[in-house]
């Protein structure tokens, strides 16, 4: 093994090191299965890449299924010994069991809602004629499987309020089937839609129908890693079989094209079509005229397919069309145009001005736009009148994120949801034309906020960036350079990472740590430029913002390497396997959560073709020789120490195929990298993330919090007091 250099920040106390060995697992080298290698070996603009673990690609294999199971059986058995798993599986419970209310929306005179009891595996749909009313149930999807790995996707109530189109998934699958209930009765009609991705159900004004999104049915055995392509904008007719469903817009010569409907309900006259090619958001525009509220088959009208810009429909008021856009304003800005008049670009009118901050979301509600915007990552938000004046800034309680605001062009108010790092959700009522807000529903849970702060902070990253990152503590708390700390990140496809809560977090602060959030490149905080700085040839200002965040932290004595964690998922995943080869001294453990590890083939699976506006591609040169320079499964340093880590995965991922997961830990558990436990955890009947049943999630987070504390030295067992808050 090389010798490493050792730099000021890991000189840590004798003290701290004898504590945080006694706490860990028996340090012993741990037998991991043996990863089958194969002769697999690809050319790439003329470099030759090996790819021993290209068999794990196949979910279909009894090899894989094989691997799977003898590497969850190793990594149970080290869980199984581990002081701080069930003290943290205690405390995630006690966090779960509250009662979680969602955001209202109001369809056909009634109000919708969301809500979760405590511990019941999925959220349950709720209505009521009034907000004071007891809501009955609309949709129960603990009723449609006994562990609640079958889960509803999303529920769109039609204009009339009479029928409910709700997507249902299984196992975690980005594959939805549609179904339609009838709420008087609680009975499904027989309508059934099958093979829906990557969208949502539009009724059209009438209630008679709606549009959606599918794909053919994928090949036998593809359809977890087989590439998503040529979707197809369809209408279905209530009462009618799926086969006669009509075509609406397809492009066969585009085979990434991807649509997406908008039907403003108070404005029967216009179908929005939305296209987009791939997660850049820069998308075309297409309209359909309506009849009275009904969809009559035709060929829809260009208004722009330049895919130059994002161009999102908020709102229609007559025949005058609302648009949130970034063209010619990187921060985005609201124009308008005249459906009637067939419109050009030039044609394009400004409503509301670029501001100072980023624009991350607008709506028309009650003839007004409530815009939201990002100052710093906090979220700030602004009323507007038609004409684009500004009427008022919405008071919100502090720094945090607000989201929601959705609504009809005539309806008089709107809802929105507040929570923080350490504030837990509130819902509000919001009054367009007064400006008054009132509380709606305050989640008592068994955190209190009162014991706990917030504090933003700006590190400066290494080619002068300025970076926002919040920081989470028990009030008082005087760094010293020896706390927990938890660091967790994103970095990508123009999502923003803004202070807000989570049962994560609230149970990482119970435990004694401290928990960090980087607003890092490559999300969408200040806007288009600040994400197109963390992408394709320029991705690594990502990593090196979160490299940066890292080393403020331990400069400003909040923690030292022996005390801190990084935490990511998905794009997420990726960066925390980037830092992690690229700084393993700065970290005593890292969790990738289903993370995008294979940087040169990512794009061969289900929807990773839609990811190369983000990354690039390793079709191209250029790009090759970045992604090659970057990617986590490629650049693991052998002879090097790393930190403790825990990848982990699920078997029905079909957004970021496990098979990236499976690859990585193989290669890391091959490499010669130090005695610090290399382990991943595979979910069964589980995909991405999406509709993960509460039990489930219980037990994800119960391990991922218990490794993070074991590695860093916490001992969870007395010091974790479950009756800190008092239960609901």
């Amino acid at each position: 093994m090389k010798m490493m250099t050792i730099t000021p920040w890991q000189r840590i106390s004798a003290a701290a090191l004898l504590l945080s060995l006694s706490l860990a697992v028996p340090a012993q080298p741990l037998a991991y299965p043996g990863t089958r290698q194969v002769d697999q070996v690809d050319t790439y603009h003329g470099q030759k890449v090996a790819d021993p673990y290209r068999w794990l690609e196949d979910d279909n294999s009894a090899d894989t299924r094989a691997w799977v199971e003898a590497q969850n059986r190793v990594t149970q058995a080290w869980f199984a010994k581990l002081p701080q798993r069930e003290p943290t599986r205690q405390l995630l419970t006690e966090l779960f069991d509250i009662e979680r209310v969602g955001v209202p929306f109001k369809r056909g005179g009634r109000y919708f809602w969301t809500r979760n009891d405590g511990l019941q595996q999925q959220p349950v749909l709720v209505s009521a004629g009034a907000l004071n009313e007891t809501p009955t149930i609309a949709l129960d999807p603990n009723s449609l499987s006994a562990d609640g790995t079958v889960a509803v996707t999303a529920t769109v109530p039609s204009p009339d309020g009479r029928l409910l189109a709700y997507g249902v998934a299984s196992g975690g699958s980005d594959w939805q089937t549609w179904r339609v209930r009838d709420l008087a009765s609680g009975r499904d009609l027989p309508d059934v839609l099958n093979w829906v991705k990557f969208s949502r159900a539009t009724w059209s004004p009438d209630s008679r129908g709606f549009f959606y999104g599918r794909y053919d049915a994928p090949k036998d055995g593809a359809a977890l890693t087989g590439a998503n392509l040529f979707q197809k904008l369809h209408y279905h007719r209530i009462g009618s079989e799926q086969a006669a469903d009509v075509l609406v817009a397809e492009n066969p010569a585009e085979k990434t094209w991807m649509f997406g409907a908008t039907v403003f309900d108070d404005n029967p006259r216009w179908l929005v079509i939305t296209v987009s090619r791939d997660t850049s958001r820069r998308n075309g525009l297409m309209v359909l005229p309506l009849k009275d509220g009904a969809f009559v088959p035709g060929a829809p009208q260009v208004l722009t397919l330049a895919f130059d810009a994002q161009r999102e429909p908020i709102a229609i008021d007559g025949d005058t069309l609302f648009l949130r856009t970034n063209d010619g304003a990187p921060r985005s800005r609201i124009v308008s145009t005249r459906l009637q008049a067939g419109p050009a670009a030039a044609e394009w009118k400004p409503v509301v001005p670029e501001a100072a901050e980023a624009m991350v979301g607008a709506s028309g509600v009650g003839g007004h736009f409530v815009l939201q915007y990002l100052r710093d990552a906090s979220t700030v938000v602004r009323v507007h009148g038609r004409d684009g004046r500004l009427v008022r800034e919405v008071a919100l309680p502090g720094i945090g994120t607000a989201s929601g605001f959705g609504g009809r062009w005539d309806d008089g108010e709107t809802f929105f949801g507040y929570n923080s790092m350490t504030t837990p959700p509130e819902i509000h009522r919001y009054d367009v034309a007064s400006g008054r807000a009132t509380l709606f529903h305050r989640t008592r849970t068994a955190f209190d906020p009162d014991r706990y702060t917030t504090r933003r902070e700006f590190v400066t990253a290494k080619d002068g960036a300025r970076v926002p990152i919040f920081i989470a503590h028990r009030k008082g708390l005087v760094p010293d350079g020896r706390q927990p700390t938890l660091l967790y990140g994103y970095g990508g496809f123009n999502q923003t990472m803004t202070p807000s809560y989570s049962i994560n977090t609230a149970a990482w602060l119970r435990m004694g740590g401290v928990f960090v959030i980087a607003a890092i490149r490559g999300g969408g905080e200040y806007g288009a430029a600040w994400h197109e700085a963390g992408t394709k040839l320029k991705k690594q200002n990502t990593f090196d913002d979160f490299i940066a965040s890292a080393e403020w932290l331990i400069q400003n004595r909040w923690t030292n390497p022996a005390r801190l964690a990084v935490q990511g998922g998905s794009n997420g995943g990726l960066l925390v396997g980037a830092v992690v080869n690229q700084r393993p001294d700065l970290f005593a453990a890292a969790v990738p959560q289903v993370g995008v590890m294979d940087m040169l083939r990512y794009h061969k699976f289900t929807i990773g073709w839609a990811w190369a506006s983000d990354y690039g591609s390793s079709d191209d040169a250029e790009q090759f020789k970045v992604l090659a320079g970057y990617s986590p499964l490629h650049n693991i340093r052998t002879g090097r120490r790393y930190p403790a880590v825990l990848v982990t995965t699920a078997d029905h991922d079909d957004r970021v195929v496990p098979a990236h997961s499976f690859k990585y830990a193989a290669t890391l558990q091959a490499a010669d990298t130090g005695p610090a436990p290399k382990l991943i955890r595979i979910e069964t009947r589980a995909g991405h993330g999406a509709g993960k049943p509460t039990s489930k999630q219980i037990e994800e987070r119960s391990d991922i919090l218990a490794f993070v504390a074991n590695s860093l030295g916490l001992d969870v067992t007395p010091p974790v007091k479950l009756a800190e808050g008092a239960k609901p």
